[in-house]
């Protein structure tokens, strides 16, 4: 691999949030019963007209100036010619020469802690196709055109990322973004959010690129990571080889974890493109931009930034914090309880044990079973020093499962540090005096034996009792004190 380096662009498809179609009045709602969602437009009968939906126009710019894209003035729709049974028109509307969203950029974080700048080639507006259904159908295929002429915005991306892990860095800004903006619901496994890899080697130094292959619809970062390792495998292999990599499209068969070919890749005159005669140029004026730039949040990067400057978090807390709109409300919320000189506690629980836990249900943060409040109760209690950090983990399971506050745990299962330091120090005396050993060895030099004291006179206290004071005792009794 040394001898190689990988390039790779993106083109992500981001469903757009729209009730109804881009160019209809049909509903876009998810799990339908088969073409109970496509009416005449939709099916391609004859003598029908598309007219644009705007809210789809308003999120494709809102997502470009996110982005600190160019916004054309003036953008045109294209016909994209070609066959599959699931569209009906024989042809695609989507934009080619003149989209709507030019060159942009998004900063990703990288594992090494550095940023790298990616930039966006474009961002256009276009239709989706149909569904073929294969599966529960003897010797046949079914077609559903519910998803036809849903909107989809396209962000293409330079051939600027030179590894998997920068591809999938990428595409979860991207997908972080979109989510922030409330223009996609990015849920990839309802195909909401979905790209296609384009993937090429050279030796190292080169500065041609090489042949590249095309990656069709891949919906998870997991599954966009193992593509891309098969693929440049295989690539490089080929070019060892004395071959030539061809440059094709091929799908990603996540059960054998290899990529296969599906057909040679067309090039963009092979799909005809002619502006859209039923279709006028779309006209964009700065009065409508600057109304949706009005409506920008707060931007990840924009939080990420805050977060390390108002709580003193690193720039990898921030940037986990900051993932999701409601996972930065969620800690903010949590701080505002417990106090800003708290916000690294918070921070550590919120992407710990919390993250754990939602992890483990398969939830999102906003079904979580601790509100903000009541997990910054429960953080209060170690502040305090009522309950010790290790407690509080048990604590914050019972919570969890059972619903019930912080508080109401402690006192039911009597769960209070014991912080009178004679009834430490009567601990003390009885593990010191049951292991006499231990002792004499510790005092003789073997210093390490003193985390076995604290463990034993933790369990012996029920992990009751202060560590501090604890610590501070033990040191003093041990010591000859």
């Amino acid at each position: 691999m040394s001898d190689w380096e990988v390039v790779i662009g993106l083109e992500i498809h981001a469903q757009l949030a729209t009730r109804s179609k881009i160019f209809s009045g049909s509903p876009t709602a998810y799990g339908a019963p088969p073409n109970t969602q496509a009416d005449l437009v939709d099916l391609a009968y004859p003598g029908v007209l598309p007219v644009l939906n705007g809210e789809a126009l308003r999120m494709a710019v809102k997502f470009g100036l996110a982005i600190n894209a160019q916004i054309a003035p003036r953008s045109i729709f294209a016909r994209k010619n070609y066959f599959y049974p699931d569209l009906p028109k024989g042809y695609q509307i989507s934009q080619y020469e003149h989209p709507v969203v030019g060159k942009g950029a998004i900063s990703v974080l990288l594992d090494d802690g550095t940023a790298k700048t990616i930039g966006v080639t474009r961002a256009h507006l276009e239709e989706d196709a149909g569904k073929s259904l294969h599966e529960g159908l003897a010797n046949a295929s079914g077609i559903d055109l519910n998803r036809a002429g849903t909107p989809l915005l396209e962000i293409v991306s330079e051939p600027d990322m030179r590894s998997a892990k920068e591809a999938v860095a990428y595409m979860k800004k991207i997908h972080t973004l979109v989510r922030y903006l409330e223009i996609c619901d990015g849920n990839m496994q309802e195909g909401s959010f979905r790209c296609d890899a384009n993937v090429s080697v050279r030796r190292r130094g080169a500065a041609k690129f090489g042949t590249r292959a095309e990656i069709k619809n891949l919906n998870s970062f997991r599954f966009v990571e193992k593509a891309i390792h098969y693929e440049v495998a295989r690539q490089i292999e080929i070019i060892e080889g004395g071959g030539k990599v061809v440059q094709e499209t091929r799908l990603y068969d996540s059960d054998k974890n290899e990529t296969r070919s599906m057909r040679s890749k067309e090039e963009a005159n092979d799909y005809r493109y002619f502006p859209d005669p039923d279709l006028l140029p779309l006209e964009i004026e700065e009065g409508f931009i600057a109304s949706v730039r009005a409506t920008l949040p707060e931007l990840p990067d924009e939080k990420a930034s805050r977060f390390t400057r108002d709580f003193a978090l690193s720039a990898y807390d921030a940037g986990v914090l900051s993932a999701s709109r409601e996972m930065g409300a969620y800690f903010e919320a949590v701080v505002a309880a417990l106090g800003q000189s708290h916000a690294k506690l918070a921070a550590n629980w919120v992407m710990g044990d919390l993250s754990g836990m939602l992890n483990r249900d398969n939830l999102e943060i906003g079904d979580s079973r601790i509100s903000a409040a009541a997990l910054a109760a429960l953080l209060k209690r170690i502040v305090d020093t009522t309950i010790s950090g290790k407690i509080a983990k048990e604590v914050f399971e019972s919570m969890w499962s059972e619903g019930k506050s912080a508080d109401a745990i402690i006192a039911e299962r009597g769960l209070e540090q014991i912080t009178d330091s004679g009834a430490i120090e009567r601990v003390i005396d009885e593990v010191m005096a049951a292991n006499p050993k231990q002792l004499a060895d510790y005092r003789s030099g073997k210093d390490k034996l003193f985390g076995f004291f604290v463990g034993q006179v933790q369990k012996a206290s029920g992990n009751k009792a202060n560590p501090a004071k604890l610590n501070e005792l033990l040191k003093n009794k041990l010591a000859g004190g």
